[in-house]
């Protein structure tokens, strides 16, 4: 008995060793939620590459897994145990899996659709959640091509009036700011939506992305700091630099300090030190809330600082056949694109001969219902003349009755006056002159008589003819209702039967937009932290003296080109401001609304506002910090 309860609690123990071997975590995406079973020993990076080998990604860089951590939130170091970070400890331990750097430019550095597609749903979404300030203008913009991209193409006959009207498009502050009804905004959203027709649904992403990317407030992390004059201010980190904000404006930076002026980033505690490029600039420091926000701090601009320096390197092996790969996928996504084309192209025209067929079909059973009225109508005239003719035949008839009748009295008239003639002699020649008169009213009776008698004779013949006429109308009716009824026979006798066209499924072509490769750099191998440094009592990032000046001036060059490209974008959002800027209700403007307003009508942007702040010295920009 003993032995079996020793048995049983030993059995129990290696069942909870078992199962304390490996934990349950849900990853949660854009798009949806994951559960995995890890191992204790996992570390940051086994989970991670399990997550991107699951979604198919391989652009890993962009992203991590990140958690939230009592009031502030934290990323999931890559190269410690997971279960020795501050993860939550109740299963399943919740990870979000979100973009953590920005590119500079989508176009040129998202080669996997995947990717993009990520960096879509996370901007959209914050927009949508005003993480990042939208004018009304472009959010309407944005919208028709967020709309673009789960419709496709649109279709009048499909897109009817009230099918966006479950769809979170536009942000609540946007609503709340003009007096526009729902049916107003879907309706200004569809007509830019119509003007996109044969983009894919990666096109249109991008086109998301690359108007979302010219925004001000687009990929910047906001940190509540302290300078040594103990202004509050708030630290932004983005894919260009650093960059210095006043707390009620997140739009503009007081000052700005690019990636290529900095050596090197080290904190201890609560304060954080930046030491610039150039050696004879000072030192500028600042404090933040809590040593948790300045890890977090500086695994951002670690991260920010190596893509910028990859950005300007020749691209590395795994990056060039990624490139390759997206473009013999693009050419095929175009080549087959094209044969769906030509598809369309040929069943349309082939609809379109089928509805010309049908329309003359249907002409032509009009004209013969028009000359089967039109036969009606003559019957029915036949039959009208041919009663009358009776009648009138009828009537003559009569006539000739009643003058026979006539001459028939005259002539006994003439027997009496014959008999009175014999009389009395003195009578006879008055007797004789009546009888001559008497015989001549008989001859005209007689000749009248005949005559009527003709025409009752004519008249008998017009009844025939007009009897033969209605019978030749009816044959005629006939004939036309049997061409009626049947259809037209073709060359070979049978009947033309036509068959309707079978709608064809829409197959969505897929042109990504084209990826240009980075001119070939110098290598900046120097350019990568070479002495990182972590302890108890100051943790430290150095980046090496390099000649990053001249890269900077390139960055501003590409820029400029970039802001050439993008007028048509601009008149076109000019214009949507336009139609839209009687109805704003002014009092319910947002101080961030009010800000962006007066850098619009001073002409500020956000790039041109960056170069306009680093054209001054690095050490007078540290000055300007100290003193704010």
């Amino acid at each position: 008995m003993a032995s079996a309860i020793a048995a049983k609690l030993m059995a129990l123990s290696t069942l909870r060793r078992k199962q304390a071997k490996n934990f349950t975590v849900r990853i949660c995406t854009m798009e949806s939620d994951l559960e995995f079973s890890c191992e204790v020993k996992w570390k940051g990076k086994d989970l991670f590459d399990l997550v991107c080998r699951t979604l198919g990604l391989r652009e890993t860089w962009f992203f991590g897994l990140q958690y939230e951590i009592k009031d502030t939130v934290a990323w999931l170091k890559m190269d410690k145990k997971v279960l020795d970070q501050e993860v939550p400890k109740e299963e399943p331990i919740i990870l979000h899996f979100l973009a953590k750097f920005y590119p500079e430019d989508a176009e040129e550095e998202l080669v996997q659709d995947a990717t993009q597609h990520l960096f879509f749903l996370q901007v959209k979404n914050k927009i949508l959640e005003e993480e990042i300030h939208c004018p009304p203008e472009a959010s309407v913009l944005l919208a028709s091509y967020a709309v673009h991209a789960k419709y496709g193409d649109y279709d009048a006959k499909l897109h009817k009036p009230g099918f966006l009207s479950q769809e979170e498009l536009l942000p609540k502050r946007v609503f709340n700011l003009y007096q526009m009804t729902a049916e107003m905004w879907e309706e200004r959203i569809t007509a830019c939506y119509a003007e996109h027709r044969g983009r894919t649904r990666d096109e249109a992403e991008m086109e998301y992305l690359k108007i979302a990317q010219d925004l001000d407030m687009y990929g910047v992390n906001y940190f509540f700091i302290r300078n040594k004059k103990g202004t509050d201010l708030l630290l932004g980190v983005d894919a260009l630099g650093l960059h210095i904000y006043e707390p009620h404006n997140r739009l503009t930076p007081k000052c700005s300090f690019p990636w290529n002026e900095i050596r090197n980033i080290s904190y201890s505690e609560k304060e954080f030190a930046i030491k610039p490029l150039y050696k004879k600039t000072n030192v500028f420091k600042f404090n933040s809330s809590r040593l948790r926000v300045n890890k977090l701090i500086l695994q951002l601009c670690i991260g920010n600082h190596d893509l910028f320096v990859r950005r300007r390197r020749v691209d590395c092996l795994e990056v060039q056949q990624m490139k390759a790969q997206a473009k013999e996928e693009r050419a095929r996504k175009q080549l087959e694109r094209q044969r769906l084309e030509r598809e369309k192209q040929r069943e349309k025209h082939l609809r379109e001969e089928a509805e010309r067929a049908r329309d003359d079909l249907e002409r032509r059973l009009r004209q013969l219902k028009e000359e089967a009225d039109m036969a009606n109508e003559a019957l029915m005239r036949s039959e009208q003349t041919a009663d009358l003719l009776a009648e009138k035949a009828q009537i003559a008839e009569e006539e000739a009755q009643l003058l026979a009748q006539k001459a028939a009295e005259a002539g006994l008239e003439t027997q009496r006056i014959k008999v009175r003639a014999l009389r009395g002699q003195e009578e006879r020649r008055a007797m004789e002159q009546k009888m001559l008169e008497a015989e001549m009213l008989a001859l005209k009776m007689a000749e009248e008589s005949e005559r009527r008698a003709k025409e009752a004779e004519q008249l008998k013949q017009d009844l025939q003819e007009a009897r033969e006429s209605e019978r030749r109308a009816k044959n005629k009716l006939l004939e036309i209702t049997s061409q009626a009824v049947g259809p037209p026979p073709v060359a070979d006798g049978r009947p033309a039967v036509l068959s309707a066209p079978q709608p064809q499924p829409p197959v969505a072509g897929v042109r990504p937009a084209v990826l240009s490769a980075p001119q070939p750099q110098p290598p900046l191998a120097d350019l990568m932290p070479q002495d990182l440094s972590f302890s108890r009592e100051n943790l430290s990032f150095d980046f090496k003296d390099t000649d990053m000046k001249r890269l900077s001036m390139e960055i501003e060059k590409e820029k400029v080109e970039y802001m050439e490209k993008s007028k048509h974008l601009q008149e076109q959002l000019n214009e949507l401001k336009t139609e839209i800027e009687s109805l704003k209700l002014k009092e319910r403007e947002t101080p961030l609304d009010i800000l962006h307003n007066q850098n619009t009508e001073q002409g500020t942007s956000k790039h041109s506002n960056f170069k306009k702040l680093t054209l001054q010295s690095t050490k007078s920009r540290v000055a300007f910090f100290e003193e704010l």
